[in-house]
């Protein structure tokens, strides 16, 4: 049996107050946590950008750190095995709190998410080694042979 008081059509959605109003739309938040999918190092946390600079052994990495600061990474177990790290990669680092010379390597970009932070400009740029080459100048004439 049907309610007489429920009508058989589905009700319409309220009109918006405004009319003019579009839904509001989801931004990536480029400053904050993410670029898309892509994670950022969060500051509230003391995460830092770093670049492998020397494999130690034992899942063990030299980094250099944005703050110019040269630690001892170690590699969490979560990525010991999923992820492996090379010289030159770039990564999120979260230093110690307690030894000022190591931290933990929380994250590693490939190669083509380095150059798309880079582009962006979201790179320090201390770090910023990823960037395409520069082109020549427009102005320079190539010599001629005679």
């Amino acid at each position: 049996m049907t309610d007489p008081s429920k009508p058989d059509a589905p009700e319409e959605a309220p009109a918006p107050s405004e009319p003019d109003a579009a839904p509001p739309a989801a931004e990536a938040i480029e400053a904050g946590e993410d670029v898309g999918r892509l994670p950022l190092p969060r500051k509230s946390r003391g995460e830092a950008f770093g670049i492998a600079s020397r494999l130690l052994g034992a899942a063990r990495i030299q980094v250099m750190c944005d703050d110019s600061i040269s630690r001892m990474g170690r590699i969490t177990g979560k990525m010991k095995k999923k992820m492996w790290i090379r010289e030159g990669d770039l990564l999120i680092v979260r230093p110690w709190g307690f030894q000022e010379g190591k931290a933990d390597i929380i994250f590693r970009y490939s190669r083509t998410q380095a150059q798309y932070l880079s582009r962006r400009k979201l790179l320090p740029t201390s770090m910023d080694l990823f960037g395409a080459p520069d082109a020549p100048p427009s102005d320079s004439v190539p010599p001629t042979a005679t």
